[in-house]
């Protein structure tokens, strides 16, 4: 261990204090006690390159407890990302980089957004599945053009959270060697000692899950941490973890091992014994010493080097296979999904009632012979969910090439290890459950919508439908909450068609993710159905006067019924207007021409029918609207019958629509 080292360690360290205390919030635990793991890593093991910080094949690294985020920009300012001296003296301020937890496709180098513990340990898992699988895609005897590492660092209460055991079960299931979990183990959380809570061996749990493990004992020792990240690199059949033990707020006296140094500024006082104990008392505050930058700079350069030697393989390797390079291209293409539209097989509609998870099961597997790094699967569920793809193989230790991934069930940890895969990029992931576990997806769903990831979500068993299973299995409340999520788009489809735009619009949006909520009943085709609902809501049939008596809006299986509703509302001479409203966030968006188009403001006799809650539809049918849906839970029994019993029903809508005039 160099001197020079030891004092960028210490600089780290007292630049993060310094950021936090100015700000006057954060966490100096973290970045203090992690500090030597994290330098030694970006320093002398990592991959990576400050002035192309997209190359493709660089290692990732996540800070799974992002409440450390200190530690991250103390790392992106002195390795040259672009962060300056003076986003770090705006840490945790409005509009700063600097965000007090990291934000991916905010501040350059923030490879996830992570707050929520344990969320970055998942998310490391899918970028592990995708680097294993890329490479089993694209690589050549000579030519590893997808060869990297991914690191994640997290400390107890990562490891305390389920979805971290999710994740990892199922990392060491697909011997993810490349993926090597730092362990900041200072037996510190916010309440105290771990003790009080969290005493199992985690270590052996590992083992359990079929990790590779090692234990540092000092967290301050460079040469054993080397060490320790050379062997676990050394392990090609198993993932790694390397437990290291530190302090947490290490180097100041005060605060050392204390819980006190997880959430609070150190305090001025404590701040200028931690520079005079780290031997940098000389140093005014935010500045880095000339021989501390200069080492840093020449660490960036390796990197560079690095970065230039696989492009220069690249290249070699596009000519001399050719075909292979397209493929690449593809793979990286965003608008690779684009050709689907002009795809008759992909529009086709059925001929006969089916329901939509049907439909979509039918669609993925056009899909995905047009877009050839689709790549998901379901929490053990695919032969109900339809989202198997069929001749293209099972992701897994022994086949890393397949396509189609067994998440197991572990809906938390799917919805996560889905943005890793996105993350990670060159492959367009999709998860897969039943509607009503969509509460587990949910926290992983929100991370989705937050960094703009286009991760596609297949929820089947999309309402009381669901029948015999019972009220624990049938949707309420689940559609109300995907749409209260900002940057998120649910699609409820009534047939094929609208199937269809749903699949088409999630993959050519590249900024958020979408949901298709599918029916298990079957549903008729609908004559009206079109490519308008690539808009989120349109006419499917129409008044035949200029304005209609009353509008119903309705989605999924609710469509046809509210069809039938119209015939008989005829019949007593109401002519109504039936809208279909497959994404009510995408209408929304719609300009005010188009929507006043489709429900003009004149016509306050509108109806809603959905079978779920109603929450969220104030807005499409105002104050003096009606709503045919569910005011409770379900039940259990034939799903026709519970329509019958919730008194969702043609005869309803009829009744709804005369109350409304």
């Amino acid at each position: 261990m160099k001197a020079i080292d030891t004092k960028s360690v210490n600089s780290i360290r007292v630049l993060a204090a310094e950021a936090i205390q100015k700000a006057n919030s954060g966490h100096p635990g973290l970045p203090l006690g992690a500090a030597p793991m994290a330098y030694e890593l970006w320093a002398h093991q990592m991959n990576h390159d400050p002035s192309d910080p997209k190359w493709p094949n660089r290692d990732r690294f996540i800070l799974s407890g992002g409440h450390g985020s200190a530690l991250l920009y103390s790392l992106l300012h002195l390795f040259g990302y672009g962060l300056t001296m003076e986003d770090m003296k705006n840490f945790r301020q409005l509009g700063s980089l600097t965000p007090g937890h990291p934000e991916y496709g905010h501040t350059v180098g923030v490879e996830a957004t992570t707050g929520p513990l344990g969320a970055g340990m998942a998310m490391a898992v899918g970028m592990a599945m995708a680097e294993k699988h890329l490479a089993s895609v694209f690589n050549k005897d000579n030519f590893p053009v997808m060869d990297h590492y991914t690191y994640v660092l997290g400390g107890d209460g990562c490891m305390m959270e389920g979805i971290s055991y999710e994740a990892f079960s199922l990392a060491g299931s697909l011997g993810l060697s490349k993926l090597i979990v730092l362990y900041d183990s200072n037996n510190i959380t916010i309440e105290g000692d771990t003790e009080i809570a969290f005493t199992e061996d985690v270590r052996k749990r590992f083992e359990a899950f079929g990790f590779h493990t090692q234990l540092v004992e000092d967290g301050n020792d460079l040469d054993a941490i080397a060490a320790a990240i050379e062997a676990a690199k050394a392990e090609t059949e198993r993932p790694s973890m390397i437990e290291i033990k530190t302090k947490i707020g290490a180097g100041c006296p005060a605060k050392e091992g204390k819980a006190s140094a997880h959430g609070e500024p150190l305090g001025e006082e404590n701040l200028v014994a931690l520079r005079e104990n780290l031997g940098l008392a000389d140093m005014a505050p935010f500045t880095i010493a000339d021989d501390v930058t200069e080492n840093f700079k020449a660490l960036a350069a390796e990197g560079r080097k690095k970065r230039d030697a696989w492009y220069a393989m690249f290249e070699e390797y596009g000519k001399k296979y050719p075909e292979d390079l397209a493929r690449w291209n593809t793979y990286h293409d965003p608008d690779n999904a684009k050709a689907l539209y002009d795809l008759d097989d992909f529009w086709h509609v059925v001929d006969k009632p089916e329901a939509t998870r049907n439909v979509s099961g039918a669609q993925i597997n056009v899909i995905k012979n047009v877009v050839p790094n689709l790549f998901g699967g379901a929490a053990d569920l695919a032969p109900s969910t339809k989202t198997y793809m069929k001749e293209v193989g099972d992701f897994s230790k022994a086949t890393p090439e397949g396509r189609n991934v067994h998440f197991g069930i572990r809906e938390l940890a799917m919805a996560a290890i889905g943005n890793g895969i996105g993350l990670h990029g060159g492959l367009r992931p999709y998860v897969s459950t039943f509607f009503v576990f969509s509460d587990y997806v949910k926290p992983m769903a929100r991370l989705s919508a937050l960094m703009g990831l286009p991760t596609t979500y297949v929820f089947t068993h999309d309402s009381i439908g669901v029948g015999e299973d019972g009220p624990t299995h049938e949707p309420i409340e689940q559609l109300a909450m995907l749409r209260a999520l900002p940057n998120f788009y649910a699609f409820r489809p009534a047939d094929s068609v609208e199937c269809a735009a749903a699949w088409y619009f999630a993959l050519n949006k590249h900024d958020a993710p979408t949901a298709l909520v599918l029916s298990r009943q079957n549903l008729p085709q609908l004559p009206g159905s079109s490519t308008e609902a690539l808009k989120g809501g349109y006419i499917t049939e129409d008044s035949d006067k200029d304005t209609p008596d009353a509008i119903i809006i309705a989605t999924g299986s609710e469509v046809s019924l509210a069809v039938e509703a119209r015939k008989k509302l005829l019949a007593d001479g109401i002519d109504c207007r039936v809208v279909s409203m497959p994404c009510m966030d995408l209408f929304k968006e719609q300009p005010d021409e188009y929507r006043e188009k489709i429900l003009p403001k004149n016509v306050t006799a509108r109806v809603g029918v959905e079978a779920l809650s109603s929450f969220g539809w104030g807005d499409l049918l105002g104050l003096s609207g009606e709503f045919v849906g569910m005011k409770g839970f379900g039940a259990s029994g034939p799903g026709g019958k519970l329509f019958e019993h919730f008194g969702i029903t043609t005869d309803a809508v009829v009744a709804a629509v005369k109350k409304t005039l």
